[in-house]
């Protein structure tokens, strides 16, 4: 040990040591500020099933790989960090001894192999993602990049230091081998035992190179250690927290059914709620739970849900990520502000902090963002605009690689700007009045939801008409919807879903007047006391329906993909445990068990949309798709289907809001569909057949679409292929044989 040694490794370890109280005292901080959020008890458990989870997506990287020219390069990146970090802490011992390694393990042969890989891993990965950043970078593609409104140089910064530390693994082990300190088997050290052989011999390079590698970490820490709003960097540690107490303990994404309205970490009740200590949704930043927070926190800005996001592709405000970062970036500023006991109450006053100078002490910028609306036009932390431009198809969440929950946040923050502010748009008003008084979002009168089948040519049972009681040989309660009953196109749906459950002999009944609209749209819109009032009453309803039946025989079908989410997901919160079925689930089986049998194929080019609410939110993709195999139609792919599939513009209530930015979401989706030259669009939810339907109609007055190209359910698919005549097939003509003795050239 010389001189050189001596000193490097003294530097060393006195950097390291600042480095590590930074970085320790940052951790703190950030543990301190995320608990200011509000309590949460669901993220608790079980605890094998969330470990379970946090392992496949970590390890296997289950997640990440759904970018899969991303996926493999974070990858050899994250096992570098992870692994490579006994590589890292090596240097300690390596700045003062050019000879050490780890007792047991640093000579031996498959370490030192795992070494190369990890060193050599994590310098080609980090240059494949800075490459990827590269090619995908803002300046090339505008709003569609996904990195616009990344933060680049702490990106930059991060992958630098990704680099260097690679290198450093891989410099330490040649300069080891030139110097004689180490001779492993090719094998081992297939890269750096060839690149010693062309380096000087040098044990001070040894020291010299392992503070480099040291260092480098050193300098991480130190500036991540003071930039705990650093989501690319933090996200080394944040994430396996974030992904172990995700919303849903069996590994789901946090789609489906809505995370119910908390306040003190329960479920809100209305009728003990209490304005003026119960949190209604969230109105402040304090008011997110603390997994909120860890959101917030561990958001990597990747920007992959910006990149499939409706809103923002069409040109709208509404970006997933900005959205997160930039209530990352208020709660951080004003964190100070709530350690120190702030609190304000629903007028503005200060309640938390009293004396003299009750701000004494606290980060004038902190004061300053205690004072932003979470919500507003004039200096708000988001843009009004930016909440209510959501459709809550939950693409973001679908694709976030560390599971942030936004479709649950958004919501949050729409049910505070509702219920307590009163701030929302002004069509949205029709929407509520009409589901309070009518029990319909289109205001329509009770008495006409059997309008629908006034000139079918069979009967269709409604329950109570006959007795009080479910028939003994129903075997579903044919659940219509709003939708079904009262818009014209989509009452062909009910109309031809009701014809095949006859013509395949399925028993079933409706409610008719007794049916009211389930609350989806209230609910996503922000309503919540709305949705609990109109959920409320359609569960006493059902259970009185099913009230002889056990729980396995209370059958509900569903041709709407938001009803079929209600009921499914969200009514058994409030007593309505039924099995729920999607009419393309039930017809697909008929098929199969051949009580449907499509006797004359389609002569049609057919490509299907996948509504939000049926695949993302429920992961039915086959049954639809099949079910236009079945009717024989030539079946066409879009490019952007399954969980990557574009939004129809309807959902989150947007179907009664004027889109006014940008694009029409209908219209883009539309001009993808026509780009399969398709005779037919099949969907399987009216919301998003009434959409596409307006998109081909404003594309045909465009001259941009084929007149004959129409919107239909995959239902009438299959009712054409079922119920049509067979085409007869001409005999084909028969010439006659010549005879035997004839000469073939004398044949006409």
């Amino acid at each position: 040990m010389g001189a050189l040694q001596i000193t490097l490794g003294v530097v060393g370890v006195a950097i390291s040591i600042v480095a590590w109280i930074v970085f320790v005292a940052g951790v703190w901080r950030m543990v301190r500020i995320i608990r200011l959020g509000q309590p949460d008890a669901t993220r608790n458990g079980p605890f094998r099933s969330r470990l379970g989870t946090l392992i496949k997506e970590f390890a296997a990287h289950t997640r990440m790989n759904k970018f899969r020219h991303v996926g493999p390069w974070h990858w050899m990146v994250m096992w570098g960090f992870l692994i490579g970090s006994l590589a890292w802490f090596e240097a300690y011992g390596e700045t003062f001894d050019p000879h050490f390694h780890w007792p047991i393990i640093g000579a031996w042969e498959p370490w030192l192999l795992l070494t190369e890989l990890l060193g050599l891993g994590t310098v080609v990965g980090g240059i494949a993602l800075v490459i990827i950043r590269q090619l995908n970078h803002p300046r090339r593609a505008d709003r569609q990049s996904r990195f616009a409104g990344s933060n680049f140089k702490q990106a930059y910064f991060v992958e630098t230091v990704v680099i260097v530390e690679g290198l450093g693994i891989l410099g330490v082990k040649a300069f080891k081998i030139a110097s004689g300190v180490e001779d492993p088997a090719l094998w081992s050290s297939f890269v750096t035992k060839p690149l010693g052989e062309i380096l000087p011999a040098s044990t001070a390079a040894v020291t010299i190179t392992a503070l480099v590698k040291l260092l480098s970490g050193m300098i991480w820490l130190l500036i991540v250690g003071r930039s705990l709003t650093m989501g690319v960097a933090w996200h080394r540690f944040s994430a396996f927290f974030n992904i172990y107490f995700k919303r849903e303990a069996d590994g789901g994404v946090a789609l489906g059914a809505l995370k119910p309205m908390m306040s003190a970490g329960k479920p809100l009740d209305f009728e003990e709620a209490d304005p003026e200590k119960d949190v209604f949704g969230a109105g402040k930043i304090e008011d997110f739970s603390w997994k909120g927070w860890l959101d917030f926190t561990t958001c990597t800005e990747c920007g992959r849900c910006q990149s499939q996001c409706p809103a923002w592709n069409t040109g709208k405000p509404l970006s997933p990520k900005l959205v997160i970062t930039q209530l990352r970036d208020h709660a951080y500023a004003k964190a100070p502000y709530l350690l120190a006991g702030g609190k304000k109450d629903m007028a503005g006053e200060e309640v938390g902090l009293t004396g003299d100078n009750p701000y004494a002490g606290i980060d004038v910028l902190a004061i300053a963002e205690a004072d932003r609306a979470l919500i507003g036009d004039d200096g708000g932390v988001l843009d009004p605009d930016v909440l209510w431009s959501c459709t809550t198809c939950g693409a973001c969440v679908e694709q976030c690689p560390v599971d942030i929950e936004h479709v649950d946040h958004i919501v949050d923050m729409r049910r505070y700007q509702v219920m307590i502010e009163s701030n929302f748009p002004s069509e949205l008003n029709g929407m509520f009045k009409n589901l309070e008084n009518k029990g319909n979002p289109w205001g329509q009168n009770a008495k006409d939801r059997l309008a629908w089948a006034d000139d079918l040519d069979f009967e269709v049972p409604v329950f109570g008409e006959d007795s009080a009681e479910l028939p003994a040989d129903t075997e579903y309660l044919f659940w219509v919807g709003c939708a079904g009953a009262f818009e014209d196109r989509a009452k062909k749906t009910t109309r031809a879903v009701a014809e095949l459950l006859h013509l395949a002999d399925v028993k079933y009944t409706v409610l008719g007047p007794e049916e009211s609209c389930t609350g989806d749209p209230a609910r996503r819109a922000g309503n919540e006391f709305l949705f609990q009032m109109l959920a409320q009453q359609n569960v006493e309803v059902l259970n009185s329906v099913f009230e002889d039946r056990p729980a396995g025989a209370r059958k509900i079908v569903v041709t709407c993909a938001h009803c079929f989410n209600t009921i499914a997901n969200e009514y058994p919160e409030l007593g309505g445990q039924y099995e729920v079925v999607h009419h393309t689930q039930l017809l697909n089986r008929l098929v199969r068990e051949k009580r449907l049998v499509p006797v004359a194929p389609i002569a049609d080019d057919v490509t299907y949309h996948d509504p939000c609410y049926l695949g993302r939110h429920n992961k039915i993709y086959e049954a639809p798709r099949e079910l236009v195999g079945a009717s024989g139609a030539q079946f066409r792919e879009m490019p952007r289907h399954g969980d990557r599939s574009m939004c129809c513009g309807a959902g989150g209530a947007r179907m009664w809001m004027e889109e006014k930015i940008g694009k029409r979401i209908n219209l883009e989706r539309v001009d993808e569909a026509l780009g399969t030259a398709p005779s037919k669009i099949a969907t399987g939810c009216p919301f998003c057949r009434v959409m596409l339907t307006d998109g081909v109609t404003a594309r045909q007055n465009d001259g941009l679409a084929n007149e004959k190209v129409e919107v239909v359910d995959v239902s009438q698919l299959l009712l054409d292929a079922v119920k049509r005549e067979p085409q007869p097939v001409p005999a084909p003509a028969v010439e006659p044989l010549p005879a035997a003795e004839a000469d073939p050239l004398e044949i006409d």
